[in-house]
């Protein structure tokens, strides 16, 4: 267990003893700790009081960002003992403290004898554990050097990232992405977007599976924020990063950072120019409605994701006074597809005969510019934990899409289908106004209030224009495809919540109010919809510990997931014209209680995180797939007065009545030698799912499908480390993904791997790493799908094996700066953010 663990739950019951002796005087010590050769605060650095006489631990704590610390104390007889990892250890010895006393500037000076002990901690806190969060740390992890944002979420404990990028949290896809915090216009306008942030800007990522009443009520799974880099080390430093890899993979970052007397200057720029190659089959059974079979299509696509993106974030934090500081960020990013995608057609008659062989390619061309200003104002009080924050965030991103298709019969004589366009504008603006105020209660700080507000505002406009090109070359617009939605989202969101320390219980409460204002305009057909409403998102957090090492908590929230855009967007895509997608403006959103009893047992060298965790929601939308009653005639070239007809296909999300999620987690790091870690994780969940839903199709009959449904599924990850002979880092990473079903489709299995190697070279300055993605080339999705009269089997790979090569060079930095950015707390709605772990929350 490490220090600051142990250090905490001795100030608890300390504090509480404290607080049952009120007749003894109580004094009040202060000071501040400075490192000796800049002069400049260590933060996070501790502080122990100790009595002279037996040297029994009394009190301690930890300092906040300008070094300071406060604390009260019974008068008496201490030794004041200043600790720091790497530097040398001061000790103030037989202390008589009869009033209160400012220790002042205490000095502390750099033991490089210990950065090897230093080095050990920083392997062990890849992946942290705690009660109320996991802490994947990003930084040693060899697997995701010249990767993304998705390939760095699939390494963290309770999160998977499907073969088409969809998150999920505990197998749950209704999860809130936040970066640094907060909303962001770089998670964009879907999945899509995370991809083109790289690993190489991500300092840590927190997921937090119950979140209290201070976070975003958006998420029925929980939460997941990333946490950009924001070096703070003394001095001019910096980190180059340049990859190459295959399929095509070219990138290099570039971190730099200035930290002088008041000022602390940071900025990390990326680029990146890769081609993501993938592959799909659709193979598709169509019957007639006495049940016999109509006829087959085989649908065999293949696709290659090119592009070029740059991201830059660059700030500047100024130190207005030591309890006050001001901090400017910016983040551009631009990026560019060329993306093709190639579908190879054959239909066969009931007995399989091939007929008809037709080629749609597509040719797609994307852009997307993205751009983010962010303010925030820290004001930390005298006493300890008493702080006001001010955020201030602007966002906006621009992305196009244009494609064009063309569609070829195969034949003798080979003749060409109409060539189809399609245009996709997307403009969207955000803007997020916040403040938070906490204020410690009690002698010993052992009770805490907290409030805030949050308003945010969204407007997003996609116009879409689809149609075909006539044989002269003119474009023919289709009405029945091309609309303009003009979507905007307010949202304004107060919050209170208390938390106390009693014995050794902690208790957090929280209620936060929501206000939802929605407009869903179709600008051509003049469809108009506006949703209000106000909820009350209540939450509760008792923790309970058994000893310095076990520690219990039972916790419940109240959650909703909103659709995305995406889901609410009736344009039917058209990349296929007998299988589509199209989002349902109709959707309202999934409401969600949420209970939690979790367990964290810490010992010398293992870590066990268990949870057992149960969520009832109602009014939950899921995607299905439904026939329209069209049918897409094929021309036959050996008849052609009897063409080939297909069934057309639709995937939409609708809401469906309630379900049921219950589960157990489990997680589990252990160290048996210094460089060695070895991770394992498993959840397995139960889902039970009831509703029908009733549609008329385009041949005017009422088609009522039932989507009752239970399934059981399992997640599992395996994760190990280990130091070869030549002081070759050795990391793989493995994962499975368990059998699914819904009501119409079965998902098998899916198994992946991924592993590394690293040497540290050119003094330790520099790694040279290697790594494999998807190492037995196994990361498909294979579903089986059966609706009235349609059976398909089908496969999905978004992306085939990646190899890349990584070099990283440091300069002007040591292993200890690299532990100190990891110590740094997370980020959250309000300062602070481990403040939660401490109610248990």
């Amino acid at each position: 267990m490490n220090k600051l663990s142990a250090l905490w739950i001795l100030l608890l019951i300390t504090s509480i003893g404290w607080a049952q002796n009120p007749n003894s005087k109580t004094v009040t010590l202060k000071g501040r700790i400075l490192e000796q050769s800049s002069d400049l605060p260590l933060e996070y650095a501790t502080y122990v009081l100790q009595k002279s006489a037996d040297q029994s631990m009394v009190t301690g704590g930890i300092t906040d960002e300008q070094g300071r610390f406060q604390v009260d104390v019974p008068a008496g007889n201490y030794d004041v003992v200043f600790e720091f990892i790497s530097y040398t250890t001061i000790r103030l010895s037989n202390q008589n403290f009869t009033q209160n006393t400012d220790l002042g500037d205490v000095r502390m000076s750099a033991d490089v004898s210990q950065l090897d002990e230093v080095e050990l901690i920083a392997e062990r806190s890849t992946v942290e554990l705690r009660l109320d969060k996991k802490i994947y740390n990003v930084g040693k992890d060899m697997t995701v050097k010249g990767g993304s944002v998705t390939d760095v979420l699939d390494n963290v404990p309770s999160v998977s990232v499907d073969v088409e990028g969809g998150i999920s949290l505990r197998g749950n896809e209704s999860v809130r992405i936040l970066i640094n915090g907060k909303p962001s216009a770089l998670s964009g306008f879907s999945n899509d977007a995370l991809r083109l942030l790289p690993a190489e800007a991500i300092e840590k990522v927190e997921v937090i599976t119950n979140p209290s009443s201070r976070y975003d009520a958006e998420g029925t799974a929980g939460i997941i924020n990333i946490i950009l880099r924001q070096n703070k080390t003394t001095g001019i430093n910096g980190t180059t990063n340049l990859t190459l890899g295959d399929p095509k993979n070219e990138a290099g970052s570039l971190g730099l950072n200035l930290r002088q007397n008041k000022f602390n200057l940071f900025s990390n720029w990326t680029y990146r120019n890769q081609e993501g190659p993938g592959n799909s089959l659709y193979d598709q059974i169509n019957y007639n409605d006495d049940g016999s079979i109509r006829g087959y299509q085989n649908e065999k696509r293949t696709n290659v994701r090119a592009g070029t993106n740059a991201n830059a974030n660059v700030g500047i934090e100024y130190f207005i006074n030591p309890t006050t500081s001001i901090t400017n960020s910016t983040v551009f990013g631009y990026s560019e597809g060329d993306n093709t995608t190639n579908i190879d057609f054959v239909n066969s008659n009931p007995q399989g005969l091939p007929l008809v062989n037709r080629v749609r390619n597509t040719l797609q061309l994307e852009q997307q510019r993205q751009f983010e200003y962010s303010l925030n104002l820290t004001k930390k009080f005298e006493k300890p934990g008493h702080e006001l924050r001010v955020d201030y965030q602007y966002s906006e991103s621009e992305g196009s899409d244009d494609s064009v298709i063309e569609e070829t019969l195969i034949s003798e004589t080979a003749s060409d289908v109409p060539t189809e366009k399609t245009v996709n504008q997307e403009d969207q603006r955000r803007a997020l106004y916040q403040f938070n105020y906490v204020l410690p209660l009690g002698s010993a700080g052992q009770s805490q209030f907290e409030l805030g507000y949050r308003g945010g505002y969204v407007n997003q406009t996609t116009a879409f224009i689809a149609g075909s090109f006539d044989p002269l070359g003119a474009f023919i617009n289709n009405a029945n495809f091309s609309n303009t939605l003009e979507y905007r989202e307010w949202i304004q969101a107060a919050y209170t919540q208390l938390g106390t320390k009693w014995e050794r219980f902690n208790l957090l409460g929280g209620l936060r109010m929501e206000h939802t204002d929605i407009d869903i305009n179709l600008l051509e057909t003049q469809d108009l919809t506006n949703k209000q409403y106000i909820n009350w998102f209540p939450s509760l957090f008792v923790g309970y510990s058994l000893n310095e090492e076990d520690q219990i908590t039972l916790s419940y929230s109240k959650r909703l997931r909103r659709p995305w855009s995406r889901f609410i967007n009736p344009f039917p895509s058209r990349s296929s014209n007998t299988n589509l997608f199209q989002g349902n403006p109709d959707l309202d959103p999934t409401f969600t209680d949420a209970y939690d009893l979790g367990m964290i047992n810490q010992r010398e060298k293992f870590t066990f995180n268990t949870s057992l965790y149960y969520n009832r929601s109602t009014g939950v939308f899921q995607f299905i797939t439904q026939e329209t009653g069209e049918l897409i005639e094929i021309q036959n070239p050996n008849d052609p007065n009897t063409p080939i007809l297909v069934p057309v296909q639709l995937r939409q999300p609708i809401n469906l009545s309630t379900e049921d999620r219950y589960g157990f987690e489990f997680n589990t790091t252990f160290t048996p030698v210094r460089n060695w870690r070895f991770s394992w994780g498993i959840n397995l969940f139960q889902r039970s799912l009831v509703g029908s839903y009733t549609y008329i199709n385009s041949m005017n009959q009422n088609i009522t499908q039932v989507f009752d449904n239970d399934n059981f599924s399992w997640q599992s990850n395996l994760s190990a480390k280990i130091v070869l002979p030549k002081e070759i880092n050795f990391q793989t990473n493995v994962r499975y993904q368990g059998r699914s079903q819904d009501a119409q489709s079965i998902n098998r299995g899916i198994a992946s791997a991924n592993l590394a190697m690293s040497k540290e070279i050119l003094d330790k300055k520099g790694t040279l790493a290697l790594n494999v993605s998807d190492l037995f080339n196994s990361r498909k999705r294979i579903s089986d799908t059966r609706t009235l009269n349609v059976q398909t089997y089908s496969e999905n790979q978004w992306r085939q094996r990646q190899v890349n090569l990584n070099f990283t060079y440091r300069f002007n930095q040591s292993l200890k700066d690299q532990r100190g950015r990891r110590q740094n707390g997370g980020y959250g709605d309000g300062p602070g953010g481990d403040m939660d772990m401490e109610f248990g929350g």
